[in-house]
């Protein structure tokens, strides 16, 4: 199935959704690509923690604090830039196996002190849902919004 990419600028304390669902849920998503970079990579000092959620996010939810633990996680990101070349650290975990049919909402917050907005760029491979694989992938998703 083909790629699907989307990139963008997210601020720092901010949502940004992406639409993924369709009206039959047969068309699911894996992540397999991300990469982040903030605005201005040698002018400031970040320390940006990016994340990817499964369910819809509130501006209260979105903290440094990256948990595994959680099943609405899919992808977290961290990163961090400095004044001089030789201070940049990017760190991406993507959670491959996770197949989803639903929009996904990415969160990013600077802990560097500052409020610098971050870059990302987010590959998506389309992956066709049967019957069976289309409601254990809406129903994990409506789970995990009834009980967070």
């Amino acid at each position: 199935m083909p790629i699907k990419s989307f990139r963008g600028q997210i601020a720092s304390t901010a949502i940004d959704t992406i639409s993924l669902h369709t009206n039959d849920g047969s068309i699911g998503y894996r992540i397999v690509k991300l990469q982040c970079v903030t605005n201005q990579p040698s002018a400031y000092d970040v320390e940006g923690i990016f994340k990817i959620y499964k369910i819809p996010q509130t501006v209260a939810s979105i903290t440094a604090d990256i948990n595994f633990s959680d099943p609405t996680l899919l992808a977290c990101s961290y990163n961090t830039f400095g004044n001089q070349p030789y201070e940049v650290t990017n760190v991406t975990t993507i959670f491959d196996g996770e197949i989803f049919n639903q929009d996904i909402d990415i969160t990013y917050v600077d802990n560097g002190g500052n409020t610098r907005p971050m870059n990302y760029y987010i590959e998506l491979e389309q992956v066709r849902l049967d019957l069976s694989e289309n409601t254990v992938a809406t129903l994990k998703d409506i789970r995990n919004i009834a009980t967070p």
